[in-house]
């Protein structure tokens, strides 16, 4: 495995994958992309470079675990989308860290504003 050996049995959530890939999934939830616009994504999130040594076996693993599809746009470009599962592993780490953070009114307050703002 790449990153971290966190993958274990059938367990196949946001909660045992790394942040970045998590972060991944995160990017694919708006489209579907080819490797070096999720590089750029990761690239401006990040504030750093990110090599394909890195990007690609964890692009890979998502595929083998079924979160995101890889599929061909030509002979040198793939193209990856989230899986359904996939989805509901996004869903799921919001729904944890939004479990850890909305302690009060207040909070769900803020956070009803963030996406309100998100879109």
């Amino acid at each position: 495995m790449s990153e971290a050996q966190s993958i274990t049995g059938d367990t196949r959530t946001a909660r045992d994958l790394t942040a970045f890939q998590n972060n991944i999934l995160t990017i694919l939830a708006t489209e579907p992309m080819y490797g070096l616009a999720i590089k750029r994504e990761l690239e401006e999130y990040y504030g750093t470079e990110v090599n394909h040594g890195r990007l690609y076996p964890n692009l890979d693993e998502l595929v083998d675990l079924g979160l995101v599809e890889k599929s061909e746009l030509d002979k040198r470009t793939n193209q990856y989308e989230l899986t359904d599962e996939g989805y509901e592993a996004v869903l799921d780490q919001i729904a944890w860290t939004l479990s850890k953070v909305v302690t009060d009114d207040d909070r769900a307050e803020q956070i009803e504003t963030l996406v309100d703002e998100s879109y």
